[in-house]
């Protein structure tokens, strides 16, 4: 599905990934777990084009999609969700789910059924997106990117501070989305969310992929969570 062998990237002269390699099949969800500053967010950033790997690649279905500039990753079917969200905030909701919709040409079918698994934004379409609370701007986050439907879903820390009945709806959607065809790259530094929804956990280290587990041995031997991230 999406697989990065040996990728190499940099912040100008600093290098930030290290060999980067890993692979996500569809209706998988892969979390990627470390300390802060690892490089989780800069292999998803290096997936979407936003950070140009200097060697390696990366494929999508067996297409090389390192070279492509970041404009065009999206229409191969590569949704992305931010940390921080990154919403047009002087747009209304309604016209940042027509950007996700335009991407890719999806048309009201497509909106629709986003709205159906956030009905809260149906009663915001002509609210501004800046004005909603955290909670609601995450959930457009995510569903301007679904608006893809996409074949592949980046989601970079989706629960970052909200409440736990918002934490819940968006694990809600993210355990639906596996239910389908959608491959899944989560990073949450919240293991308890992580472990109670991935099939399997990468564990970077200073830029460099160290160790992958299933979630479920992970359940059962906790150790190296607090190796790679420092919790237990």
């Amino acid at each position: 599905m999406l697989t990065l062998s040996n990728i190499d990237a940099f912040y100008g002269n600093v290098q930030v990934l290290r060999g980067m390699a890993m692979e996500v099949q569809r209706g998988e969800i892969l979390c990627l777990l470390g300390r802060n500053g690892a490089g989780k967010t800069t292999t998803l950033k290096t997936i979407m084009g936003l950070v140009q790997a200097r060697t390696g690649s990366i494929t999508l279905d067996g297409d090389d999609i390192a070279t492509l500039p970041a404009h065009e990753i999206p229409k191969r079917g590569i949704g992305y969700v931010p940390q921080g969200r990154r919403l047009f905030a002087e747009m209304t909701v309604a016209e940042n789910l027509e950007i996700g919709l335009m991407t890719r040409g999806k048309g009201r079918k497509v909106r629709e059924r986003m709205l159906d698994l956030f009905p809260v934004l149906r009663d915001r379409l002509k609210q501004v997106s800046g004005t909603l609370s955290g909670g609601e701007q995450q959930m457009l986050a995510m569903a301007r990117a679904l608006c893809l439907e996409p074949s592949v879903l980046l989601l970079d820390e989706p629960t970052e501070g909200l409440q736990p009945s918002m934490i819940a709806l968006i694990r809600d959607v993210v355990t639906e989305l596996r239910g389908g065809d959608t491959a899944i790259i989560l990073v949450e530094q919240r293991v308890d969310a992580v472990l109670s929804i991935a099939d399997r956990v990468l564990f970077i280290e200073n830029g460099t992929p160290r160790e992958a587990v299933d979630a479920d041995e992970l359940r059962k031997e906790p150790a190296l969570v607090q190796r790679y991230v420092g919790i237990a």
